[in-house]
């Protein structure tokens, strides 16, 4: 490919820029990519670099206007999804401020023990709240989580996957991960609905089809000393952003 031709670098950098966006879908949701933020530098820069390529070839007189146009689509897609579709408008953070303890509540387990904020005093809690199978972020994040379980058995917390999906969606990711974790089933998000971090309506269209509920919870992940007092709290307010097992580990171990 001679890149000194002009239509060859429109091309180019067209093609740069639409496997930019494919790329980083696919490993959001086919590898399950828990944290697409922190590759964005990397991506937009090379966005960038395809939009240069482009810009190249046009002025050099054999680019098509109607490169822009498709170029335009990648680059609103791109903010769009970036800047507005995974952000969480006026998410509510006073009831779970470090420093104050968890707020009561009773929810089943998966096999329908029942738990309450009593039984977590005496030791170190960790709390995750996630939406459901369906998120690939929620998965990706739980396997980070998985993959720290001796760490944590040896800190002695005790770890919590909540969320407001039905018992045997839970229980299919006990079964494949199988370690002491407890799964706990937030029927009618009545937990996230104390926590302040309930989702109206939070559910993308269509997977009520495959049994989960429209409403459902807004990624937490907690942690509370033995008194039941919270000791770390991330309430993101993007559905991409989920913090690294090693920062709440670093709290648990000055705790």
């Amino acid at each position: 490919m001679d890149l000194s031709n002009g239509f060859e670098l429109a091309t180019l950098g067209l093609f740069v820029m639409g496997m930019t966006v494919v790329t980083l879908f696919a490993l959001i949701f086919l590898r399950q990519m828990a944290r697409g933020y922190a590759n964005l530098r990397g991506f937009a820069v090379v966005l960038g670099l395809g939009l240069l390529l482009l810009l190249i070839g046009y002025f050099q007189g054999n680019g098509s206007p109607g490169d822009f146009i498709w170029a335009a689509l990648l680059i609103l897609g791109w903010i769009g999804y970036t800047r507005w579709y995974s952000l969480f408008p006026d998410r509510e953070k006073e009831v779970l401020t470090v420093g104050k303890m968890l707020p009561a509540f009773e929810v089943e387990d998966i096999d329908q023990n029942m738990i309450t904020n009593r039984d977590l005093l005496g030791k170190k809690s960790l709390l995750l709240f996630f939406r459901g199978n369906w998120c690939p972020l929620c998965m990706a994040q739980l396997r980070e989580v998985v993959s720290e379980y001796k760490e944590l058995e040896s800190l002695g917390v005790q770890t919590y996957l909540i969320s407001p999906q039905p018992p045997g969606h839970s229980a299919s990711l006990a079964k494949k991960h199988k370690v002491n974790f407890k799964y706990l089933v937030d029927t009618e998000n009545e937990m996230a609905k104390r926590f302040h971090i309930y989702a109206k309506n939070g559910l993308p269209m269509g997977l009520q089809a495959l049994g989960y509920d429209s409403d459902t919870v807004l990624p937490t992940v907690l942690v509370s000393d033995e008194k039941g007092k919270i000791i770390f709290a991330d309430l993101t307010d993007n559905y991409r952003r989920r913090p690294e097992p090693t920062t709440f580990l670093e709290i648990i171990r000055k705790h």
